[in-house]
């Protein structure tokens, strides 16, 4: 799938695969502008049932497991809307980055499942990913 341009994307026009790319992509960097893709209510639920409801601590927490990331997308997938009006969309891929102490790591599998509504916002994420067992 071909990325949207990092700079200000026409979220309107997008579809919610191109929305969820674009976060992805805001998040990689640390681009406060990422907030933007949320709805309010947004829920982010990562391994081990740790919940986030903002991007702020989501990335302290974030910042105890790994230096960087990023997400070396395979494919995305969107599912039909569903009556609830939200669009669900899969993306699958691998993460690459750098541990906290600075070695590099590649090849760690990840998906992550999305709900993106009506107006285009992410109501909720959900994410799945073998980090913590190539941490050992």
């Amino acid at each position: 799938m071909d990325s949207m341009p990092d700079d200000s994307p026409d979220v309107a026009a997008a579809t919610p695969g191109r929305i969820v790319e674009a976060f992805l992509r805001a998040l990689e960097r640390r681009d406060p502008e990422a907030a933007a893709f949320l709805a309010p209510s947004a829920r982010i639920v990562f391994p081990g049932g740790r919940e986030f409801r903002s991007l702020a601590p989501l990335a302290d927490w974030a910042s105890t497991r790994y230096r960087s990331v990023r997400k070396l997308l395979e494919r995305v997938e969107e599912l039909p809307v569903h009556s609830d009006g939200v669009t669900v969309v899969y993306v699958y891929g691998t993460l690459a980055g750098e541990w906290p102490d600075g070695r590099p790591f590649e090849g760690i599998r990840f998906i992550d499942r999305f709900e993106v509504d009506d107006d285009g916002k992410i109501v909720d994420q959900k994410v799945w990913n073998d980090l913590g067992e190539a941490r050992r």
